[in-house]
């Protein structure tokens, strides 16, 4: 398993994992994961459906090490996808290993990308692939992800949740692709996953020629060199790290814990900013009465914090947040 340095400053590692494959009984699979998650102080949260495996979890190296060599005994998982970052704190509040019916929902059940998915293109060649005019170039994430960092050239959706994207496909495929020539597509996701199941789906809409990002932005972000680079801006990351750059290390957007949205310098000075309780994205979206208790849950969160505990409220903010793509 690849791994960067650990710096000092950064004592916590963090592997964004997945692996497409098939588990008649992935409820016999939960408790021994998640026992060995909690013996090695791992936290995280790692979904398990029968199509797989998909989660971020983050805690030493030698913890890490010992979770996904456990996940690589699992059937068909000996070549699951690793990424591997740092962190100077620890990115999650408690550990999770939940039963999904999808490990990443796009809610179209007849797609398995173990049977037909797109070709992977490493990162070293991703440049030249997107730089063709030829190509139509798709970012399969979700609106706010895209909001703050994205390819040169891709084209944004603008969907609020994966789910939306083959709804958001057929209706823009008309207006995409070149009637007289066959159609060329590329997509990217944070870590692959997503781009696993698009270009499944896309292949199963009749699109042959279809090509997506092998390792993620992640890996791109690792191993491309920045003056290389055709990535603008920061990577959204599901953690409390929020985003990150080049060489994986943590960028400069918060969270605003209301919505789970990004907030750069430009949303914390804004008049509709308050910690804990809105952004400028989700203010309209809230009520007064929503807005104090959101308050006072960032009231009590700050009593813990200074006590040295966790609140409840952190771990079900964490939850509910999409926090494994």
């Amino acid at each position: 398993m690849h791994s960067q340095p650990l710096e000092s400053s950064n004592p916590w590692q963090v592997a964004a994992l997945y692996r497409f494959a098939r588990f008649e009984d992935c409820a016999s699979l939960r408790d021994p994961l998640e026992q060995l998650c909690r013996a090695h102080g791992i936290r995280g949260t790692l979904l398990l459906a029968r199509e797989g495996i998909n989660g971020t979890i983050a805690g030493t190296p030698e913890g890490i090490a010992s979770v996904v060599s456990h996940i690589r005994a699992l059937p068909d998982c000996a070549d699951l996808d690793v990424k591997l970052s740092t962190a100077a704190a620890m990115p999650f509040h408690r550990m999770k290993v939940r039963l999904k019916r999808e490990i990443v929902t796009m809610g179209e059940p007849d797609i398995d990308p173990r049977a037909s998915v797109g070709t992977y293109v490493d990162p070293q060649d991703w440049n030249a692939l997107i730089s063709d005019p030829d190509t139509i170039v798709i970012d399969t994430r979700n609106d706010y992800e895209v909001a703050v960092g994205t390819f040169e050239g891709a084209i944004d959706p603008k969907t609020a949740s994966f789910r939306d994207f083959p709804e958001w496909f057929r209706r823009e495929r008309e207006r995409l692709l070149d009637k007289d020539k066959p159609a060329k597509v590329a997509m990217f996701c944070t870590g692959g996953i997503r781009c696993e199941k698009s270009t499944a789906f896309l292949k199963q809409e009749g699109i042959d020629d279809v090509f997506h990002l092998k390792g993620g932005i992640l890996k791109y972000l690792e191993t491309v060199p920045e003056e290389k680079s055709l990535w603008r801006g920061e990577c959204f990351v599901f953690d409390q790290r929020v985003t990150i750059g080049h060489g994986l290390v943590e960028g400069s957007y918060s969270l605003c814990h209301a919505c789970r949205r990004p907030v750069d310098e430009a949303d914390r000075l804004s008049p509709l900013y308050e910690e804990g309780v809105s952004c400028p994205a989700c203010h309209a979206e809230r009520t007064d009465e929503q807005r104090a208790s959101y308050r006072e849950r960032h009231r009590q969160e700050g009593l813990a914090a200074a006590q040295g505990r966790a609140h409840v409220g952190a771990v079900r903010s964490e939850q509910t947040g999409d926090t494994t793509e």
